[in-house]
């Protein structure tokens, strides 16, 4: 027997393994951890519930008809949920599966009994889970009754599998007025449970209509049969001040876990001075606590008079001790001016006295203010009338909308009238009018009419002071607002370039395309400031853009060894495009370390000073790539310029950079399929011919066109016919001069320098002492000819195009011959053989 006691006693270690487990759960401080727990785990399922109602659509596809583990190891797939694939399944099968919108409940529960395992919440458990199965299992029998019937065909299933079923069920057995009447029993059950008043107040309230049915103060503090103050003595207000917030209940239960010992339980609403954390002589009984408690509260009221009789007495709040009883400093709370957070970023500071170019810079027109010529308009609806009802179409109305250039006129044909009749009898009409060439929309977008454009006698100028003045233009929030011109409505037609996001623009030569880019620049700079936006100017033809390079230090950008701002030269452009992309790629690892999607998002961040400069971050402006002639660049370049094009246009746009591409000659051969693919915004010009109208608009419609800034503006499938506003050279002078004059920046915007692919070098690293054996005869040929031409050599000397350029840039690297001239030859340095020879003598 005694041995048995000895192994009885060897066998008590699990006895004492299991006390130590209870005595772990019962700890204050895994209490708070697992309360912490729970509630992030709630707030998870509530994100991923609440972005299911917005993305839930698109997700179902991905989620539908897999397990859990089939979506965690799918790595392609993508989802929109903001909390990912996890939240999606989670959310799809909560809902939809479960029981509809009412799902968030249990999210909401679970998050209320990790605060209740924190000891921050008040609310009574029984009655916490009773209504919460009640508001679960009545709501999701509601939504289905309710919000199923007036919304049956959207992807969320209001009222889910639970209460579809549930639903389908009480409706066939007790009909509509009896499952009416069950969900207001739920309601009433849920309001008895929570309401605090007695029976008889909750009847008053009801049949007298007294505002009594409301919790009360003094009942929630005290026992009714203690004596208390009185209503009028104890108002609501004075129990919000008494009563401790949510947050501070959580400061304090988080100080008291992990400042204090876990033994030692605070009390939530007992002061904290230094007797609270001496060691107790005594054992205190809960009930002898909690009326010790209430004694304190009732000793701590403060009786608030009104202001003009006494002044405000307030309780001083006793201040955090820590253990040694020195007073504890939150940061959070702390009014120390050196803890006060920094100024947001100003962007603009550097050119804080930059004035934007005012009104009086524009000119203005007489025509403007020009009266509709009623005698004009009543006489075209009469020949579109007659020649329509000689073609046998008969017509029930017509209605005029006069424009600066253009007069629309819609009418309706009466039933049983083809369309195609109508349309098919453009020349016909345009005839009978005597006019340049009329447009007919058959039908409208949107509306029930066919749509014959004319255009007017007297057109009128749009002057662009009369669009940049409008209140529009001028309250609008665009980040790049472009200000086109005027509608056939006289509406102001503006567009925000960062949502089109690339904008090609094609016209015959005269027709207006090159006071359409100066109306986009212009409008850009009456709008954004230097720090705001930059420009690449590229201009083959040397003479377009030139009178832009005035504001070089305040809104251009360029390679940081070029001379000038506006790149003319054709070897310039491919290294500056290349640049781009650089540039683009940079913005885009920016992004990617700041956590963001868009360049917007990243510069609030970095003016919020979220971001350090000091890993790199800096402030992003927009960057406009405008480019003329873009016919002449890819004749002479071909692929090089059309490759980072492409690049820029696929993906610049998320981090700012936008390009404009204009060309007079709209061929399959210069406006590529990857060129329009990645150009969705187009503007064509008068053109030519209707295939020239299909390359640009894939439709016809810009051959029809008056010319002198008449033009039509697709994105997408619809065309809106604009008449340009008309901003003339001296204007633009004016306003580059105005900018020009202010203090701007130390030098234009630098773009990144770029490495050159390998195979490629840079003139100066050609290596003389490696001579092509046809160097001197390829010398002696250029001086003799005076001609600096890479076709020249390969003629003559019957060799491939890469021999001969390599053969050009040794002569360059000597000195024979200038650099790149776009698509003219080269100039030639030495003038004479003489010279020649003695050049070629140094170099053996």
């Amino acid at each position: 027997m005694k041995k048995k006691r000895v192994r009885r006693k060897a066998n008590g270690k699990p006895r004492n393994q299991k006390k130590e487990w209870m005595e772990f759960l019962k700890n204050e401080r895994v209490h708070f951890i697992f309360g912490v727990l729970l509630a992030f785990i709630g707030i998870f399922m509530l994100l991923a519930i609440i972005s299911f109602f917005f993305t839930g659509a698109a997700d179902q596809s991905a989620v539908l008809n897999k397990s859990f583990w089939e979506l965690i190891r799918d790595k392609t797939l993508e989802v929109q949920n903001w909390t990912g694939v996890g939240g999606a399944f989670i959310a799809e099968y909560m809902v939809n599966g479960w029981f509809g919108i009412f799902s968030v409940i249990v999210p909401l529960f679970i998050m209320y009994l990790g605060m209740r395992l924190m000891d921050v919440s008040n609310l009574s458990f029984f009655k916490t889970l009773l209504s919460s199965a009640l508001i679960l299992i009545g709501g999701s029998i509601a939504s289905a009754f309710v919000l199923g019937k007036l919304f049956p065909t959207s992807h969320i299933n209001w009222g889910g599998v639970h209460g579809n079923r549930i639903e389908a069920f009480l409706e066939s057995s007790i009909g509509w007025p009896g499952l009416l009447l069950l969900i207001v029993l739920c309601i009433v059950i849920i309001v008895v449970i929570f309401k605090k008043n007695s029976m008889y107040k909750m009847q008053e309230t009801i049949i007298k209509g007294k505002s009594t049915f409301g919790n009360n103060p003094k009942e929630e503090s005290f026992p009714e049969d203690e004596d208390a103050a009185s209503e009028e003595e104890y108002s609501p207000e004075d129990a919000r001040e008494k009563e401790p917030s949510f947050l501070q209940r959580l400061l304090k239960k988080t100080k008291a876990v992990f400042a204090h010992s876990p033994d030692k339980k605070i009390p939530e609403d007992e002061p904290q001075d230094e007797s609270s954390f001496l060691p107790e002589k005594e054992e205190i009984t809960p009930f002898a606590k909690e009326f010790e408690q209430k004694r304190r509260n009732m000793d701590n009221f403060e009786v608030i008079v009104p202001k003009d009789e006494e002044p405000v007495l307030e309780p001083e709040s006793p201040e955090p001790m820590d253990e040694t009883g020195s007073v504890e400093e939150d940061a959070s709370l702390s009014s120390n001016p050196d803890d006060e957070p920094m100024e947001d970023y100003d962007p603009k500071k550097d050119l804080s006295s930059f004035r934007f170019p005012t009104m009086d810079l524009l000119k203005t027109y007489q025509t403007q203010n020009r009266e509709v010529d009623m005698k004009e308009q009543n006489e075209n609806k009469d020949k579109i009338i007659r020649t329509l009802r000689n073609y046998g179409i008969e017509i029930t109305s017509i209605k005029a909308t006069v424009g600066p250039t253009i007069t629309l006129y819609e009418i309706v044909p009466q039933a049983g009238v083809r369309i195609s009749r109508i349309r098919n009898l453009e020349d016909d009409i345009a005839l009978s009018l005597s006019a340049l060439g009329i447009r007919i929309i058959a039908p409208i977008p949107g509306k029930g009419t066919v749509g014959i454009e004319v255009p007017n006698k007297d057109p009128q100028i749009v002057s662009m002071q009369s669009v940049i003045s409008s209140k529009k233009f001028q309250e609008c929030t665009y980040d790049l607002p472009v200000a086109l011109g005027k509608t056939i409505t006289n509406d102001v037609f503006i567009f925000d370039l960062t949502k089109m996001p690339h904008l090609l623009v094609a016209g015959a030569t005269g027709q207006g395309k090159s006071v359409g880019l100066n109306a986009i620049i212009t409008s850009l700079l009456y709008k954004k400031h230097p720090s705001e936006m930059k420009m690449v100017l590229i201009d083959p033809k040397m003479v377009e853009f030139n009178i832009y390079s005035t504001i070089e230090r305040h809104y251009l950008a360029k390679l940081p060894d070029a001379e000038k701002a506006i790149i003319t030269d054709v070897s310039k452009v491919t290294q500056t495009l290349n640049s781009l992309t650089k540039e683009m790629d940079d913005r885009y690892e920016l992004l990617m370390k700041a956590h963001v999607r868009t360049i917007k998002e990243y510069n609030d961040k970095f003016i919020k000073r979220r971001l350090n400069p000091k890993n790199g971050h800096r402030y992003l402006p927009y960057i406009v790539v405008v480019i003329d002639e873009f016919g002449d660049l890819i004749m002479t370049a071909g692929k090089e310029i059309e490759m980072p094009i492409a690049r820029i246009a696929q993906k610049a746009r998320a981090v700012g950079i936008h390009m404009v591409i204009a060309t007079q000659r709209p061929t399959t051969n210069i406006i590529t399929g990857t060129i329009k693919a990645n150009f969705p915004a187009r503007i064509a010009f008068r053109v030519t011919s209707q295939i020239d109208s299909r390359t640009i608009l894939d439709m016809n419609g810009a051959n029809q066109l008056i010319g002198r800034g008449d033009m039509l503006f697709s994105q997408g499938s619809n065309l809106i016919r604009i008449q340009c506003a008309f901003v003339d050279t001296p204007e633009v002078e004016e306003i580059s001069q105005y900018i020009g004059q202010q203090q701007g920046y130390e030098s234009a915007f630098a773009l990144p320098e770029v490495d050159l692919p390998d195979g490629e070098e840079k003139v100066g690293s050609v290596d003389l002492n490696e001579r092509d054996t046809l160097f001197d005869e390829a010398a002696r040929l250029i001086v003799v000819h005076q001609q600096g031409s890479t076709s020249l050599i390969q003629r003559k000397f019957s060799i491939g195009y890469n021999r001969a350029g390599r053969l050009m840039d040794q002569l360059e690297a000597a000195g024979i011959v200038g650099p790149v001239q776009g698509s003219k030859p080269r100039e030639v340095y030495i003038s004479d053989e003489y010279s020649l020879e003695k050049l070629l003598d140094s170099l053996q």
